[in-house]
């Protein structure tokens, strides 16, 4: 009998081993997520890697395994979620917008139909830092002047452009404009090669940091006079941005701007239950959360689900409405 027995495990063990490991490992199935971020100075890697980590912590529950990528930003992200080569992006309020909407960037390819949010993160400053020498004290002062828009692709290009106009700025026709990644504005700021830059950030930001703390002396310019701007677009809204958090800015004030949210999106075709995973354990571990990165300080349960036009992901909303927040 116990010969009967001992042969009777070494097949099922052998069955296992052919089938790809031990009876555990064969069952054990990972599943490999990956966040689409941003620059590494700017915020949004930083909050990619927050979640990760919040749900790497039960990846023997959930058998969730999270990677970030550091990326080109919201309209790459909208872009690689909607192809599969990401699985959730960190995008700005106004690019979930416009993809969901198929404008700007998706005007020629139409409504993007499968992007579906998950939540909203940290409030987003569309902030212009400029060079005292320079004589900028405000958005209207750019004109002649060399000055970085941001990346194409990138959400906070359109931010600027956006800002721009709306005071009735040409950036093609009054400005020398760049269009180089916000992570190298700083060291142009600090080279002469730049005069001002537009960086649109959750604060504080080691970039602006760095920016703020070279020997050329650099401020903070003011964004005001786009009222019928922020009546146009629902995803922006005013802001301030806290002196406090630069002392070696120029400014003795806080300075008057507007901005977006970062927003964390995914597709229509990823599963529920890995949408599920992932906001159940942000938002059951939030105090956790919340420490992972100064910008977080201000989120509140609620406003993490402000500032979503797409719709809800259902993975998502299955969470919300078990914590009663839907």
């Amino acid at each position: 009998m116990k010969k009967v027995l001992v042969i009777g495990i070494a097949l099922v063990f052998g069955f296992a081993v052919f089938m790809g490991g031990t009876p555990t490992t064969a069952q054990a199935k990972t599943t490999y997520v990956t966040i689409g971020t941003g620059g590494i100075t700017g915020v949004y890697y930083p909050t990619g890697g927050a979640i990760a980590k919040i749900v790497n912590q039960k990846r023997d529950v959930y058998g969730i395994r999270c990677t970030v990528e550091s990326t080109g930003g919201s309209v790459f992200n909208v872009n690689a979620v909607m192809s599969g080569d990401l699985d959730f992006g960190v995008v700005q309020s106004d690019r979930q917008y416009q993809a969901i909407h198929g404008l700007a960037e998706w005007k020629d390819a139409g409504p993007q139909k499968d992007v579906r949010a998950v939540f909203s993160i940290h409030p987003e400053s569309i902030t212009l830092v400029a060079a005292v020498d320079a004589g900028i004290k405000s958005i209207m002062d750019l004109k002649g002047k060399k000055v970085n828009i941001g990346n194409p692709g990138s959400g906070q290009r359109q931010n600027s452009i956006d800002a721009l106009e709306a005071v009735g700025i040409d950036y093609e026709k009054d400005l020398q404009a760049e269009g180089i990644k916000a992570a190298e504005s700083a060291s142009l700021l600090q080279d002469g090669r730049i005069d001002a830059f537009f960086y649109t950030v959750g604060h504080p930001n080691g970039s602006i940091m760095e920016a703020t703390s070279g020997k050329r002396k650099v401020r903070f310019a003011s964004i005001t006079g786009v009222d019928k701007l922020l009546a146009k677009y629902p995803y922006y809204a005013p802001a301030i941005i806290p002196i406090t958090l630069y002392p070696n800015a120029d400014n003795k004030e806080d300075v008057q701007t507007f901005g977006v949210k970062a927003t964390f999106v995914t597709s229509a075709k990823v599963t529920d239950k890995v949408v599920y995973a992932i906001t159940k354990e942000v938002f059951e571990n939030f105090e956790e959360f919340k420490k992972l990165h100064p910008a977080f300080q201000v989120l509140t349960k609620t406003n993490m689900l402000e500032g979503l036009s797409a719709p809800i992901h259902p993975g998502a909303m299955k969470y919300y409405k078990e914590a009663g927040l839907k």
